[in-house]
């Protein structure tokens, strides 16, 4: 069921499901999540049969503001301190190590949380709402410190960036707030901060030069500190695919492919900067934007509209090897590896 997330009383009606320990489809400024009580491992564990997610895959909290982190982090450095100043609320998780007895299943059985506070209205109101003091009555159980929310979608899928791709996914019968289409569209930046250094695990629309400004040290790639890195969110080889193939070509080789298959060219989708001629009648085609933001903006609803479409293949033009790409970069990549 969807409920209009810009109403106080969907809030409420939210409010009342996660307290209870039920399931929520949530907006962020990313990508819509899959919400439950993450101090809950009942709860939590819905999240992992909905998805059919691996129990040992941990999973991203959210929090209302910087006073969560004490709940679930049992040290912040103080290059963390900076990240958070400079950009919370917004699409930067921090790996923190964890506080004993908080979370567990949440985070896999790690000794480190994911921790997140998202930019989102919608999202902020539903998180202010689950933590609010007092005895939890009015709202059907005690306070929530935080939910965690992965992408709202099956395990290794596209996620979803409006309410209906969840209600798709997941079913009409899950709780949704509707927050209208996600203006950022790609998930989170993911710095593990229990190094020592920021070492940058995921990118996203939060850039290697944005965090080297905010803290003063440029983040580590997770290849420069192999040993001991934290799983975290998003981060398998495979991932972000959709139902037809995803191959990854530069300009040159899409209009090459196109010049062979000629007008029997069918059956599939092109999504691509260049202009591209073809002499079939029977391709998909979208035009990617030059920019980056745009792009990511537009990813996800790109690759579930070409799924909707049946086409069994998708030519994608490779984007540039530039830092503001990095982000819709390794979707694509992860994607391709499906």
């Amino acid at each position: 069921m969807i409920l209009d997330g810009t109403q106080p009383e969907s809030i409420a009606a939210a409010a009342r499901a996660v307290r209870s320990g039920a399931l929520l489809g949530l907006p962020t400024e990313t990508v819509y999540g899959l919400a439950a009580d993450a101090s809950s491992d009942a709860a939590v564990a819905q999240i992992f049969a909905a998805k059919g997610r691996p129990s040992d895959h941990p999973l991203i909290v959210h929090v209302a503001d910087a006073s969560g982190i004490g709940h679930f982090a049992s040290e912040v450095p103080a290059f963390a301190q900076a990240l958070v100043q400079a950009f919370w609320p917004g699409p930067l998780t921090l790996i923190l190590p964890r506080r004993n007895g908080v979370a567990t299943a949440a985070t896999g059985g790690q000794d480190s949380v994911g921790l997140r506070c998202p930019a989102h209205p919608v999202a902020h109101a539903l998180l202010a709402a689950c933590a609010a003091p007092g005895n939890g009555s009015e709202l059907g159980g005690p306070p929530v410190w935080g939910v965690a929310a992965p992408s709202a979608n099956r395990f290794g899928r596209v996620s979803p960036t409006t309410a209906q791709h969840v209600a798709d996914e997941l079913g009409e019968d899950l709780l949704v707030l509707d927050g209208g289409p996600c203006p950022v569209g790609i998930e989170s930046t993911i710095v593990d901060c229990t190094r020592g250094t920021p070492v940058l695990l995921r990118p996203g629309a939060i850039t290697r030069a944005q965090i080297t400004r905010a803290c003063g040290i440029a983040p580590l790639s997770k290849e420069d500190l192999p040993e001991h890195t934290p799983r975290a969110s998003g981060t398998l080889e495979a991932h972000y695919a959709p139902n037809a193939k995803v191959r990854l070509m530069d300009a040159k080789a899409l209009q090459t492919g196109l010049d062979l298959l000629g007008a029997d060219a069918a059956n599939m989708a092109i999504y691509a900067r260049a202009a591209l001629r073809t002499r079939s009648s029977k391709l998909v085609i979208r035009r990617m934007p030059d920019d980056a933001t745009a792009t990511a903006q537009q990813l996800f609803a790109v690759l579930r509209g070409f799924d909707d479409e049946g086409v069994k293949l998708i030519w994608i033009e490779t984007p540039p090897a530039t830092p503001e790409w990095e982000g819709v970069r390794d979707r694509l990549q992860r994607a391709a590896a499906a």
